[in-house]
């Protein structure tokens, strides 16, 4: 919610870590209006797809995947282990490690993942260009529930391939994620 309170939302994220794949879904009502959006990014195959529920559009642009927010990444460094929630008693808590690392656009990540199962649990990132973004997760399920959340709504059957100067990476879509949402207010 905004600040001034004219803007709602929540959303849903599933990612397919073997598959490499991950959809972001956002739900929302903001001048009296609602508003569905989904991110589809297909890190494997280097594209993603922008859909617009409420006017069936779609946009399929080239996604830059030396990135992939759910998994650590091969240069991060550990800083540390801590048990979120409680040590005192089996089953009270979480034992958690914490990785960062530096960022190709002069900025800065870190990362929290459980120490059995590497399930994410947070990841916050810093850049000069989208600023502070944190993502808290919960509620996960091991497997793919659906399958089908990775595959493009139909109505992006004939989407044509946008050319960019530069391919956007997972900052750069979910940063559109949020102006679009912001713009429907």
């Amino acid at each position: 919610m905004t600040g001034d309170g004219l803007i709602s939302s929540t959303g849903l994220i599933t990612y397919d870590a073997l598959g490499q794949r991950m959809r972001v879904k956002n739900f929302g009502i903001g001048d009296n209006q609602d508003f569905a959006l989904d991110q589809l990014m297909l890190f494997r195959e280097g594209v993603y797809y922008e859909s617009n529920w409420k006017t069936l559009s779609c946009k399929k642009m080239k996604l830059d995947s030396s990135f992939i927010p759910m998994q650590v990444p091969p240069d991060a460094k550990l800083m540390g282990q801590v048990f979120m929630g409680s040590s005192s008693s089996w089953g009270m808590g979480v034992l958690t490690n914490t990785w960062y690392g530096s960022l190709s656009e002069n900025g800065f990540y870190s990362t929290v993942f459980t120490e059995i199962g590497c399930i994410p649990v947070s990841f916050t990132s810093y850049t000069p260009q989208s600023g502070w973004l944190t993502v808290s997760t919960f509620n996960w399920v091991i497997g793919t529930s659906n399958p089908m959340d990775y595959l493009p709504p139909d109505f992006c059957a004939n989407s044509e391939l946008e050319e960019t100067e530069t391919p956007h990476n997972f900052f750069t879509v979910m940063e559109s994620l949020a102006m679009k949402s912001k713009r429907i207010e």
